[in-house]
C-alpha cells in the first residue's frame, strides 16, 4: 500500500508525466501516425522537463539571496514556501493527501465534462500542494476515512476548475486567444493585479514598449536586463551581509564573484523556463484538442504560471521586483506590530514565491494596465501574500507553529475558508458547505442546459 501511494503521489505530482499522457491520448484520439504521436509526446514531456529544469536553476540561484537578506537585515520569522510546508505535512498526512489528490482530479474531469467550468488543471505539483493543504485543515477539523477523502476530493476538484475560470478573461488579453488556461494557485492575487491594472493603468504603455536610448538598447534583451538587475540586488546584500557569511554559502568563493555568478545563473534559469514554455505550448494545444473532444468537449488545459512569461518578459522582472518590495514593506509593518494581537509572527519575504507569483502578477497587471498596472498590481500582490498567511496559521494545527507556511493566495484562501467554517465545531457544516459549493456549477449547468449544448456543438 505504501508503494502504491508513493507511485500515485509521484505519478500525479509530476507535471511532465501528466502532460505527456494528455498529449498521447489527444494525438491517438486524432488518429495521428506513430511518428507524430511519438514526436509530440516526447517533445511535450521534454518541454515540461526543460521548464522544470529552468525553475530549478532559478530556485538554486535565488534561495541563497533569501539567506543573505535575512543575515544582512537581521530578520527571523516565518518564511512562506509551499515545498517546505508540504514536505513537513506529508510525513503525517501523506496517505490522505494522495487519495484526495486522485479523487480531486476525477472530480475536476467530472466538473469540466458536465458544467461550464471546462478547465483541466495540469499543474501537478500545485494539485499535490492543494491536496495537502485541504487534508491538513480537514483532519484538524475532525474528518477521517471516507468522508475525509470524499469532501477533500470535492473541494480540490472544485478549486481546479474554478480558479482557471476566473483567470481566463485576463488570459485572453495576455495570449490573444482562448486556447490555453491558467493553472497556478495564486489566482486570487493575479485577478486582483489585473483589476488594479485596469484601475490605475489608463493610458500607460505596455512594459514591452519600454523605450531605451540607443546606448542602452541592449536592455531590450530581457535576459540582460534581468541579469543586471539581479547583479545589483545580489551585490547589495552580499556587501551588507559581509564576505565571511557569504563565503559560507559560496563554499569559499570570493563574495563578489559569487554574487555576479548567482545573478547571471538566475537570468539563465529564466531563459530556460521561457524556452520550455514555448515548446510545451507548441505541442499541448493541438494535442489537447483531441483529448477534449473525446472526454470533455471544449475543455482547455490549465498550465503552470511560466506559461505567461513569454508574452511579457519585461513585466516578469518588474513584477518580481515590485512584489518583493511589497513583501519588504509588509514585513516592516509586521515588525512594528510584533508581539501584538495584530502581528503574532513576522512573515519574511520568501524570494521564490515573490519571483514566480510576483512575476505572474506583473504580467496580469500589464495586460490590463501597462507599466503602472504591472508595478502597482504586483506590489499589492506582495503585500497580500505577506499578510494573508497570518490568518491561515491558526487552522493548520501543529503545522501552524512551523517556521514556514503556504505562500500562494489560493492555498491560503481555501484553507482560511474551510478552517473558518470548521471553527463552528460542526463537521457536518463543513461537509454541507463543500457539497453546496461543489453542486453550484452543476445546478447552473442544468438551468442553462440548452445554452451549454449549443456551446459544445460550436
Amino acid at each position: 500500500m505504501e508503494m502504491l501511494i508513493q507511485f500515485i503521489t509521484d505519478f500525479l505530482g509530476t507535471p511532465a508525466i501528466l502532460v505527456g499522457v494528455i498529449i498521447l491520448v489527444g494525438l491517438l484520439a486524432q488518429k495521428k501516425g506513430v511518428s507524430d504521436v511519438v514526436r509530440g509526446t516526447i517533445k511535450g514531456v521534454l518541454g515540461f522537463l526543460i521548464l522544470g529544469a529552468g525553475a530549478g536553476v532559478i530556485v538554486g540561484a535565488i534561495v541563497p539571496f533569501g539567506s543573505l537578506f535575512g543575515e544582512a537585515f537581521n530578520m527571523q520569522g516565518v518564511v512562506p514556501n509551499n515545498e517546505a510546508i508540504v514536505a513537513e505535512a506529508l510525513g503525517t498526512y501523506g496517505s490522505a493527501t494522495a487519495i484526495i489528490m486522485v479523487v480531486g482530479m476525477i472530480a475536476n474531469i467530472i466538473i469540466a465534462r458536465f458544467t461550464k467550468l471546462k478547465y483541466i488543471f495540469l499543474t501537478g505539483h500545485h494539485t499535490l500542494y492543494m491536496a495537502a493543504m485541504i487534508a491538513i485543515v480537514l483532519v484538524v477539523a475532525g474528518f477521517e476515512g471516507i468522508l475525509l477523502y470524499l469532501f477533500g476530493g470535492m473541494a480540490l476538484g472544485l478549486t481546479m476548475a474554478f480558479f482557471p475560470a476566473i483567470a481566463q478573461p485576463t488570459m485572453r488579453k495576455i495570449t490573444g486567444n482562448d486556447d490555453i488556461a491558467f493553472g497556478h494557485f495564486s489566482t486570487l492575487t493575479y485577478v486582483l493585479s489585473a483589476k488594479i491594472g485596469k484601475l490605475v493603468g489608463k493610458g500607460s504603455k505596455s512594459t514591452e514598449e519600454t523605450s531605451f536610448p540607443k546606448g542602452l538598447a541592449f536592455l531590450r534583451d530581457s535576459s540582460i536586463s534581468i541579469a543586471l538587475t539581479m547583479m545589483a540586488m545580489y551585490l547589495i546584500v552580499v556587501i551588507i551581509a559581509g564576505p565571511a557569511y557569504t563565503e559560507t554559502l559560496s563554499g569559499g568563493q570570493n563574495f563578489i564573484i559569487y554574487a555576479l555568478l548567482q545573478a547571471i545563473t538566475f537570468a539563465a534559469g529564466v531563459y530556460i523556463v521561457l524556452q520550455g514554455v514555448r515548446l510545451v505550448i507548441a505541442e499541448i494545444v493541438p494535442a489537447f484538442k483531441g483529448f477534449s473532444e473525446k472526454l470533455v468537449p471544449n475543455a482547455k488545459p490549465a498550465l503552470d504560471c511560466p506559461v505567461v512569461f513569454p508574452f511579457a518578459p519585461n513585466a516578469v522582472l518588474i513584477g518580481f521586483l515590485s512584489s518583493f518590495l511589497g513583501g519588504v514593506v509588509g514585513m516592516l509593518i509586521l515588525v512594528l506590530l510584533r508581539d501584538t494581537a495584530l502581528s503574532p509572527m513576522v512573515i519574511l519575504p520568501g524570494v521564490v514565491p515573490h519571483f514566480f507569483v510576483g512575476a505572474t502578477a506583473g504580467v496580469f497587471g500589464n495586460a490590463t494596465g501597462g507599466r503602472r498596472g504591472a508595478i502597482f498590481g504586483s506590489f499589492v500582490n506582495g503585500l497580500v501574500i505577506t499578510f494573508l498567511p497570518l490568518f491561515l496559521l491558526p487552522v493548520l494545527g501543529d503545522l501552524g507553529y512551523a517556521n514556514t507556511t503556504f505562500s500562494d493566495a489560493d492555498f491560503i484562501g481555501v484553507g482560511i475558508l474551510i478552517g473558518w467554517v470548521a471553527t463552528f465545531k460542526k463537521a457536518w457544516l463543513v461537509g454541507a458547505v463543500i457539497t453546496t459549493l461543489f453542486a453550484i456549477p452543476f445546478v447552473h449547468a442544468m438551468l442553462n442546459k440548452d445554452k451549454l449544448q449549443a456551446v459544445e456543438k460550436n
